[in-house]
């Protein structure tokens, strides 16, 4: 870490001091687990998942759409992209590393937990590293969910799988806790304004003389307005640009699936792109604020499609990097386990919103599709 991040993290911890929600405010109910008593087992980082091979992308896809109005086509569309990478999505490989790197980490400070990978839609799948988990003896342990923003698909949807894999290995299944989201932790916010700053290094501008569009994937609208996903990214886009400098930025969307007339959340990337254009800005930063690892999704939607829209457009473009196995990153995940370990710990976060819960309520990050939702664990009860 250069001399630039190391200053920057002096600036944080001072806006931290002044922006501070800690443990003792009276909503402590909602950000405290009750249940909890730091007796963990183990740690599970949890994840999406992705194919490693040509022959895995089709069933990996089926998994992922199974019981969604996806259009074959769209599938088919999306496999080529996977196969465009030689079928093989970078996301397990990354995790293995944030997995490898945090297990020195929390050795380094002392904890003595193992960690566990599993993934919702391809190997290893989350039934399977619950079993083993129960076969070496856990009986209660902390998820760190791949997400740092709230809504169906990244907080209740993997909490349904958790119960889903509890209920299928019965009597004795290991008992998951959450980790509350991290998009306004100073770590998370000095991370990506290192790799801001990074990408207009590359560039050769001042921080007056470009645009940053910040990138998260889309989702329905219904989805959306069930959770604070939106204004949770506005909040981590403003805090990023804010510590890099930056007066010209927005957050875009990208990824979208599903049926065309389904609304989603917007504007899209490219189509933001040439809006950008029109208005005379001639140098961009691509920054996808929305993840963690520069996995498909950043590979193809960023790196090929957005890549060739600026090239058409005529603007230069750099994109910047996500925070992957960044020390400040790692350090982050630490903390936040160390946060569930010893509750008096004081849960930092940045601007106005303070730390997330640490329990979910039971009627949080709501699918928006109609009907009753399915049992998900780690929640406060009804």
């Amino acid at each position: 870490m250069g001399p630039r991040f190391r200053q920057r993290r002096r600036i944080l911890q001072v806006l931290r001091r002044k922006t501070l929600v800690s443990l003792d405010r009276p909503n402590r109910s909602l950000i405290v687990n009750e249940s909890s008593n730091g007796a963990y087992d183990a740690i599970l980082l949890l994840s999406f998942g992705g194919p490693e091979g040509p022959a895995d992308v089709i069933p990996f896809l089926e998994n992922v759409l199974r019981g969604r109005n996806v259009p074959r086509a769209r599938l088919e569309e999306v496999a080529k992209h996977y196969q465009h990478f030689g079928g093989v999505s970078p996301i397990n490989q990354q995790n293995r590393e944030i997995k490898s790197a945090l297990e020195t980490e929390l050795a380094n400070h002392g904890i003595d937990l193992p960690v566990y990978f599993g993934n919702r839609n391809w190997h290893p799948m989350l039934e399977d590293t619950m079993r083993q988990m129960q076969t070496d003896g856990v009986k209660k342990f902390l998820t760190w969910i791949t997400s740092s923003y709230s809504c169906y698909s990244g907080c209740r949807q993997y909490r349904e799988n958790l119960a889903a894999a509890m209920a299928a290995i019965g009597p004795g299944a290991p008992v998951p806790d959450k980790i509350r989201v991290w998009y306004n932790h100073p770590n998370w916010i000095a991370v990506n304004a290192d790799h801001l700053d990074q990408a207009r290094d590359e560039l050769g501008v001042e921080a007056d003389a470009v645009h940053v569009a910040f990138t998260a994937h889309s989702i329905p609208t219904s989805m959306a307005e069930g959770s604070a996903y939106e204004a949770q990214l506005n909040e981590a886009a403003r805090l990023t640009a804010e510590a890099s400098g930056i007066t010209d930025y927005q957050l875009v969307y990208q990824s979208r699936s599903g049926r065309p007339q389904d609304p989603w959340l917007e504007p899209d990337i490219c189509d933001h792109l040439e809006a950008v254009a029109e208005r005379g800005v001639t140098h961009v930063i691509v920054h996808p604020i929305g993840f963690i690892s520069d996995h498909m999704e950043i590979l193809f939607d960023l790196d090929t499609e957005a890549k060739e829209a600026c090239d058409e457009l005529g603007l230069q473009m750099a994109r910047a990097a996500s925070a992957g196995t960044h020390p400040a990153f790692i350090s982050m995940i630490r903390e936040l386990i160390q946060e569930r370990l010893d509750p008096s710990l004081e849960q930092r976060a940045l601007g106005d919103r303070g730390p997330n819960h640490n329990v979910c309520p039971a009627n949080c990050c709501q699918s928006g599709r109609p009907g009753p939702g399915k049992p998900a664990s780690a929640q406060q009860p009804a």
